[in-house]
């Protein structure tokens, strides 16, 4: 027997030192609520978990890119829809102006009515804006973009873009250029003699408001077509975030039940080997009684 190197009570210590390093590192994780908390943990799966972290955060700022896109084809939307209100009215003017029961002065004050309604189309079309961006001034009026691109998605391809260059203002709307100016000087109606060619004059204009309208609608339905892409984009980024983050939980999350059953397992082991190593130290005062 020996006592001057105890080599059980050195390994029962280095076995206790253990089990308490497991004991530590099984109340990290369920202090934490993580597998994983360093990378000694897990260095393949931290990774991998990292990875789809920063994935899933990447289609959360695409999804909030989104929002706001939808936000910006509705300002543009509603914008053009009020406009497309004006123009009907613009040509249920110019049908009375063009009628024989109206007089060279009722002919005047609808031109005046006419002017300042395509004077309020071109006022839409200067302010509605999105964070500074002209939505309704197109790349013809050196004013806006011919295309808004929309990033979408992860990768710099991930783009929906709105291709058309709207330009619904009097100089873009077919025809809305030379009705205003004729209207404003009340299609030449001076007196009761020149009526009639005022008459005939804003009939002339009757089938341009038709193409301004249908121009306009072109427009309206572009962007709408592009709003149901965008929504529809959204959709599909919030699956594929939830997706993402239930594969990241996967491998970074820990599971309570199996690592509650570790840690009291590692409880148990410690309080054994708390024991074994007292056994361990009272081995030596069994040379004593070879000595008496």
């Amino acid at each position: 027997m020996r006592i001057n190197t105890n080599v059980a009570s050195l390994v029962a210590q280095e076995s206790n030192t253990n089990t308490n390093n497991r004991i530590g590192s099984s109340l990290e994780k369920l202090s934490s609520g993580l597998r994983i908390n360093k990378a000694s943990d897990d260095a393949s799966g931290l990774a991998i978990a990292d990875k789809l972290r920063t994935h899933a955060s990447a289609l959360n700022q695409a999804v909030s890119n989104g929002n706001s896109a939808v936000t910006l084809t509705q300002i543009a939307d509603k914008a053009m829809d009020e406009e497309s209100k004006i123009l009907d009215v613009v040509k249920q003017k110019l049908l009375q102006a063009s009628t024989a029961t109206t007089s060279a002065e009722g002919i005047d004050a609808i031109g005046k009515d006419i002017k300042k309604l395509l004077d309020q189309i071109d006022n839409i079309a200067e302010q509605t804006t999105y964070n500074g961006t002209k939505l309704l001034q197109g790349a013809s009026a050196g004013e806006g973009s011919s295309q808004l691109d929309f990033q979408m998605g992860a990768t710099a391809t991930d783009l929906i873009s709105l291709d058309s260059a709207v330009q619904a203002n009097t100089k873009g709307l077919d025809g809305m250029s030379a009705l205003k100016v004729s209207a404003g000087g009340a299609f030449g109606a001076t007196s009761a003699s020149t009526a009639g060619s005022a008459q005939k004059a804003a009939r002339a204009h009757i089938a341009s408001i038709d193409s301004a309208l249908n121009t306009l609608n072109a427009w309206r339905a572009d962007v709408g077509s592009t709003q149901n892409q965008l929504e529809s984009g959204i959709r599909n980024l919030m699956t594929q975030v939830t997706n993402t983050k239930a594969a990241e939980s996967v491998i970074r999350d820990v599971d309570y039940a199996a690592e509650s059953s570790n840690f009291n397992k590692q409880n148990i082991i410690s309080q054994a080997g708390t024991y074994a190593l007292s056994q361990a130290n009272s081995m030596s005062q069994n040379v004593m009684r070879l000595l008496q």
